[in-house]
């Protein structure tokens, strides 16, 4: 990059959507351009893009399905006609799972797409999705260069006992492993901590990514030293429609007195659990919050109480704590969990504000507070731009 037209397109495609943001070149800094979604892929497909300030230019919708690669191919044509002024140098991807081979963000080709696909069966709710996107534009596009960023990368630094289970040693060595995800997001995080709060950044802090999917992470300086998921991203929390942390005697229970298959198991555990699976009501917070059915309050307490389990054992992982980050839609655009976590983490040394919390942060603790608590909203699309920059620079 370099010349004030040039460009950076990211995508991140989740099973009936795909994201899409424009950055270029601003004073030296990645600015946005665009920022849109194509929801409802093989239901009620539908476009929406904003400007950097919000206000729509563009808008469409179809009868019937549009599937990825319709997708795919329907935002090319509006980027060339709508970004006309503007050379697209590179495509940043997000993808959720590296495994051990990609611990850093990656040109793309197609030995690289034929790689991530042995890590389907970790994240089925995320890969095969992720990697849609650049196996068409490879296709369409193959001068185009792309990079794959990976949710999985920011936590290669957690030690070695951080990342093991207490599994025969053969396992470990196949890949068998606690991973982690959200890097992206944490990553982020991390980088605009020292804007923040310069003692945060250079201390011991946990961040709760807390959205549809939701984690935690302890970062000491600014580096991933422990976090919630695992192995997938079905561990750690309850989630919108995944149940977070179980007994491994579960499963057994399931297949034996249930004669569940490993599909039929999956569903339940990525898609019909969680804040949907305790409440029978819903996946999504904000509908939970607003109802006064006791099974969405249970939901909630569900979620709030794991939090707290959580926070104490991520702060036993650090041997201290000076700053929790609230991000992610929940963590974001929820006060009332924002001063539940609060309330219970006193104990830690959080005093919350209820004036600056309901106003949304960024700083949630009263002056006097030992533990500062924030909202900082995550950018894991700029994450990747920049993570695109980086790489192609580097060639």
């Amino acid at each position: 990059m370099g010349k004030s037209n040039d460009a950076v397109l990211v995508l991140n495609a989740g099973s009936s959507s795909i994201k899409l943001s424009v950055f270029a070149e601003r004073a030296g800094e990645l600015a946005l351009e665009l920022r849109g979604e194509v929801e409802g892929l093989y239901t009620a497909p539908r476009f929406v893009a904003h400007d950097p300030r919000g206000h729509v230019v563009a808008e469409r919708s179809w009868r019937g399905t549009l599937g990825h690669d319709g997708a795919v191919e329907y935002l090319s044509e509006f980027l060339k006609t709508h970004l006309a002024d503007h050379r697209t140098v590179g495509v940043g991807h997000r993808v959720v799972h590296g495994g051990l081979e990609f611990t850093a963000p990656v040109r793309v080709g197609a030995e690289t797409i034929k790689a991530l696909e042995r890590f389907i069966p970790l994240a089925p709710l995320h890969q095969p999705h992720n990697l849609a996107p650049m196996a068409r534009l490879l296709e369409r596009s193959p001068e185009l260069p792309q990079v794959a960023c990976f949710d999985t990368s920011f936590h290669r630094t957690n030690p070695d006992v951080a990342q093991r289970f207490a599994l025969p040693a053969e396992l470990h060595d196949a890949g068998v492993q606690r991973y982690g995800f959200h890097g992206l997001s944490y990553e982020y995080i991390a980088s605009e901590l020292p804007r923040l709060d310069a003692k945060a950044a250079s201390a011991k802090t946990i961040v709760l990514h807390l959205g549809n999917g939701a984690s935690m992470c302890a970062m000491e300086a600014g580096r991933s030293v422990a976090t919630t998921m695992a192995f997938t991203p079905a561990d750690g929390l309850p989630m919108g429609t995944r149940c977070g942390a179980l007994d491994p005697g579960v499963i057994v229970y399931l297949m034996d007195e249930r004669k569940m298959d490993a599909r039929a198991i999956e569903r339940l555990l990525y898609r019909e659990s969680g804040l949907l699976g305790v409440s029978g009501i819903s996946s999504d917070m904000r509908t939970l919050l607003s109802s006064s059915d006791p099974s969405a309050g249970l939901a909630i307490d569900v979620f709030v109480y794991r939090i707290r389990r959580e926070l104490g054992s991520l702060a036993a992982a650090l041997g201290g704590l000076d700053a929790i980050v609230f991000t992610g839609g929940i963590g974001e655009h929820a006060p009332a969990i924002r001063e539940r976590v609060c309330r219970d983490a006193a104990w830690l040394g959080v005093e919350p504000d209820a004036a600056a919390n309901a106003r949304g942060g960024p700083r949630i603790s009263a002056p006097g507070s030992r533990v500062s608590a924030w909202v900082v909203p995550t950018d894991e699309e700029l994450m990747i731009a920049r993570h695109t920059q980086r790489v192609l620079e580097s060639r």
